[in-house]
């Protein structure tokens, strides 16, 4: 593969690893515009006559490839390393817009279904798995707050590609052209940035290690292996379903209440004294953008001095707290209810960006990134659970005549439930046993070839 292959990455002894993070951040910033999709959907709706439903299909389906190709593809990341996934990523997610662009342009949807739902989807699987593993080979002393750092820009590059797309959209206009246009500048300037990525990414040499780091005292008295274990073993551990688990409730309570914000606090407090206006409700959804991309990095660095264990406890207990108090303070104060669902989606964040730490941790290095991606189908499972129990719920409760904070009690509870149940299955993660590590002879010089 040449200048992709994983043997021309390898950094040479004086290399800076903190040039990693940023490459991480030039990929993880650009695929965060699928949570920027919705300033695209108006426009589609009126320029294609589409309905609601039909103009969040790209979104859908790149979210489902998003999971199938971290969990399919995962092993294939690992194995052609991390350049060779971040071009992967580049190629497809910039195509996407340019299959999109084509699809606006000639006012055939589905060309835009295929492009950003379909081909920008496995860029977005692929990219968000891409640096993981390199990030923690790089940072072994900080994984959390390596991982946390990439992660983060996720959740925050729809801070930057909402304004931006909007501004394009009123600049080229909304019909089939100016979105095709817009669609087509996004396809270039991501492939430009994302480049950047490409060209710094470097892999540690055999043997690497942060100037006085000795992994065996950093794994002393804690749930941290200096073993390691393949992808194919990992499925068959139970550590790695009670990790499915606990990352599918932790989501599950985070993105329900991200998916229906606007609208459900508006909801929430249409019935009290203080209503709370269409334009405050966008407000509340900034805030909630703003915690969810602070607590990728400010709780999985946490982790890295408590330990992951012990960070879950606080994402799923405190976060079943959080939904309780919503539930008692019913509409008595708003500040309460905004406090208490910004809380839980910092842990929304923090869960996503503690998870390959935490999966490092039991399962070494060796192929964390194919576990990783493995891992992912937890956020598929949980992205239609979540909003499919509040909207379900709460159009239930419509049709009985209910309003106001009532529409969104039962839910309330069913997360609180959820966040329990995940909260017990941390409990029970213990260290992976002897019988799933692999040989260290069969490692050696091997590393990220599936087993």
């Amino acid at each position: 593969m040449g200048f992709l292959d994983r043997s021309r990455t390898v950094a040479p002894p004086d290399w800076n690893r903190w040039l990693i993070p940023p490459a991480a951040l030039s990929v993880h910033l650009s695929i965060g515009q699928a949570y920027a999709w919705s300033v695209f959907k108006t426009p589609l709706q009126e320029a294609l006559g589409l309905s609601g439903t039909q103009s969040a299909l790209p979104f859908q389906l790149a979210i489902v490839m998003l999971g199938l190709s971290a969990a399919f593809g995962g092993t294939l990341v690992e194995k052609n390393g991390p350049r060779w996934a971040m071009f992967v990523s580049l190629v497809c997610f910039s195509s996407g817009f340019l299959i999109s662009a084509l699809g606006a342009s000639t006012g055939q949807f589905w060309l835009i279904v295929l492009g950003y739902g379909f081909v920008g989807g496995v860029g977005l699987g692929i990219g968000y798995i891409s640096p993981v593993s390199t990030l923690i080979k790089w940072f072994p002393d900080r994984p959390g707050m390596a991982t946390g750092i990439a992660i983060m820009g996720f959740g925050g590059g729809a801070l930057i590609a909402s304004p931006w797309s909007s501004e394009m959209l009123s600049a080229f206009g909304g019909d089939q052209s100016g979105i095709a246009r817009s669609f087509l500048v996004h396809g270039v300037v991501y492939a430009a940035f994302m480049t950047l990525g490409v060209l710094l990414i470097r892999v540690p040499a055999e043997g690497w290690r942060p100037a006085g780091w000795e992994p065996a005292g950093a794994a002393a008295g804690k749930l941290i292996t200096t073993a390691n274990v393949s992808a194919r073993n990992a499925i068959r551990t139970p550590q790695f379903w009670l990790l499915w688990v606990v990352l599918c409730f932790n989501v599950t309570a985070g993105i329900g209440i991200l998916e229906k914000a606007a609208p459900m606090i508006v909801d929430f407090f249409a019935d009290s004294a203080t209503p709370v206006a269409a334009a405050a409700a966008a407000g509340f959804v900034a805030l909630l953008s703003l915690a969810n991309m602070a607590g990728r990095f400010v709780w999985s660095s946490t982790s890295d001095l408590v330990g992951r264990k012990n960070v879950y406890r606080v994402y799923l207990g405190v976060g079943a707290l959080m939904y309780l108090l919503i539930v008692l303070a019913g509409t008595s104060s708003t500040t309460v209810f905004v406090a208490a669902a910004m809380i839980i989606l910092s842990f929304y964040g923090g869960g996503f960006a503690t998870i390959p730490a935490y999966l490092k941790d039991l399962f070494g290095t060796y192929q964390v990134g194919a576990i990783h991606g493995r891992l992912l189908t937890a956020w598929s499972t949980a992205g239609v659970l979540g909003p499919l129990i509040v909207n379900w719920i709460a159009d239930g409760q419509k049709e009985a005549g209910k309003t106001g904070a009532d529409l969104y009690t039962t839910s309330l509870f069913i997360m609180i439930g959820l966040l329990v149940v995940g909260f017990a299955a941390n409990e029970l993660v213990r260290p992976v046993a002897a019988r799933f590590h692999e040989p260290a002879a069969e490692r050696a010089g091997a590393e990220g070839v599936s087993k």
